[in-house]
């Protein structure tokens, strides 16, 4: 049984995958609100220094793509 089978079945069910990922990108919405709300400060911090570690790594292989694919360019034809 996969997860769109089983939140169709517990919740009536969303149509398709699009309203699924929205609906589970509004549950963890309102989760972070709660937490900093009721101030969370570490959980705040851990997820903000991953969050920044993932940055800088996904900035660095893109930059490295980028010359990848601007150092593979091919003359166009004539």
């Amino acid at each position: 049984m996969t997860l769109l089978t089983l939140e169709r079945r517990l919740f009536g069910g969303p149509s398709s995958l699009e309203v699924l990922m929205l609906y589970w990108a509004a549950v963890f919405f309102i989760i972070a609100i709660i937490a900093g709300y009721l101030g969370f400060g570490g959980v705040a911090v851990a997820a903000s220094g991953i969050a920044q570690t993932l940055f800088f790594v996904f900035l660095v292989i893109f930059l490295v793509a980028l010359v990848m694919g601007l150092s593979r360019r091919r003359a166009p034809p004539i």
